[in-house]
């Protein structure tokens, strides 16, 4: 069974930002390696499920033209939408992922910190609608915390073995620290291609 809807409740029931994401230097530092991780410089559209209070909304919205962001607690919701007020190109909307999920195709989805939290059918539904709506040469970014949790059904450990075995994916960094594993795939074009590298799509090889 996926976490309960409670457990996020109750978190933000006690702090408008339990997670101190606004605070702690390990979440500053990670978001800035999420960012600087992204291989293209811009983005047409962008998808952030689980956005929480919108910390790494902020950063990703300097790099994307459009960036939806969603959470499924209200109050968060509330809390992005505030955080990100300045930012035109972004929206926040409440959702409940997998059973909600935008319209469209996005260039860049953003899995952060998510994952973890489903079980075997809905973290394959969720996965599924991530491929389906993420466009060819498209950007897949995800990243999760890697040690056991009580609330988590899977480490990043986990996690990146399932992800490995899609393949719609390929594989384009994968940045694994004590703490966390950063990875970012490319949508594979309709034709078998892989997703050209920085260096490619500047001509240098």
């Amino acid at each position: 069974m996926s976490t309960a809807a409670s457990y996020f409740d109750d978190m933000y029931r006690g702090s408008q930002d339990p997670w101190s994401l606004a605070s702690r230097w390990y979440e500053q530092r990670k978001y800035a390696l999420t960012v600087a991780a992204l291989p293209q410089p811009r983005y047409r559209s962008a998808f952030e499920p689980a956005c929480s209070v919108g910390e790494l909304t902020a950063r990703l919205a300097e790099r994307c033209d459009e960036l939806l962001a969603c959470d499924r607690v209200e109050s968060a919701v509330a809390s992005a939408v505030r955080r990100t007020a300045h930012l035109p190109q972004v929206s926040v909307r409440h959702l409940t992922l997998p059973d909600q999920w935008p319209d469209g195709t996005f260039d860049l989805i953003v899995l952060s910190e998510l994952l973890y939290y489903f079980d075997a059918d809905d973290l394959t539904r969720l996965l599924d609608r991530t491929v389906r709506t993420l466009e060819p040469g498209g950007t897949l970014v995800t990243v999760h915390w890697n040690h056991p949790v009580a609330e988590h059904l899977r480490t990043g450990d986990d996690l990146a073995l399932i992800l490995a075995g899609i393949p719609e994916l390929a594989l384009v960094t994968d940045h694994r620290e004590d703490d966390f594993i950063l990875q970012v795939f490319g949508r594979v074009h309709t034709d078998g291609r892989r997703p050209a590298s920085p260096a490619a799509r500047e001509g240098l090889v």
